[in-house]
């Protein structure tokens, strides 16, 4: 199965200095049918306006990785951790057993990112964050782990079943993405993409924003129909 969400139909938030969609059921937005995606829990599209942000809050038992797709955002913890990840780069917090953080665009222009929570395969591990500044050009034309519970080299440690990818590609360009029937959620950054399954299947158009939910598919191609920039988020099934 390959499901297009269009954007224009995602949960929406405006407080003015914040603006975000959701994906999946996340504050006041409620949706049974979007509550998770294997171990996927919460996928949100914030634009955050400058010198703004979230406030020191708590969190428990999530793996929570933020993409950043323009701008940056400035991490800072109650453990000492401080840090800015910059437009293309990822950071990672484990919460763990326990962790305050505030997160603070602190630049002159609206900051755009994915927040993504995923599931964790073990509870109260020793909170921790990190970011690392991956090569840019080391995605053009495949998909590349830049997170990853599975031991893909390079990539930022997850205590997650389950891997976040993210590459770019020019307008024209495929490649092929293996997912083993694994429930996959994939969002176009930017661009314009098209999604094909089996041979059965209908080819799925996403535009930037979208989501494309994905299941019981041994392998998906991906065209990109404009330059793009894709994120990927595959995870084992929730028993």
């Amino acid at each position: 199965m390959i499901e297009l969400r269009p954007f224009e139909k995602l949960g929406k938030s405006n407080h003015g200095w914040l603006n975000a969609n959701f994906h999946f059921s996340f504050a006041e937005y409620r949706n049974p049918e979007r509550i998770h995606w294997g171990a996927l829990r919460v996928w949100n599209n914030d634009r955050i306006a400058p010198q703004s942000g979230f406030p020191p809050h708590p969190h428990r038992d999530m793996e929570i990785v933020t993409y950043v797709i323009k701008g940056a955002i400035t991490h800072k913890d109650h453990l000492g951790n401080e840090g800015r990840t910059e437009a293309g780069q990822i950071q990672v917090m484990s919460a763990g057993d326990g962790i305050q953080h505030a997160e603070y665009n602190m630049e002159q222009a609206e900051t755009e990112l994915f927040q993504i929570w995923i599931l964790p395969n073990k509870q109260g591990v020793p909170a921790r964050w990190e970011t690392v500044q991956f090569p840019a050009d080391g995605r053009d034309g495949r998909l590349v782990p830049l997170a990853s519970g599975r031991g893909d080299d390079g990539a930022i440690p997850l205590y997650a079943d389950g891997s976040l990818l993210a590459g770019t590609l020019k307008a024209g360009q495929s490649i092929r993405q293996k997912l083993g029937g694994k429930p996959a959620y994939l969002v176009p950054a930017k661009g314009k993409i098209e999604v094909r399954g089996g041979s059965d299947g209908k080819p799925v158009t996403a535009n930037a924003r979208d989501g494309v939910a994905v299941v019981d598919q041994d392998e998906i191609e991906l065209t990109a129909l404009e330059d793009a920039e894709i994120v990927l988020v595959e995870t084992d099934r929730l028993n």
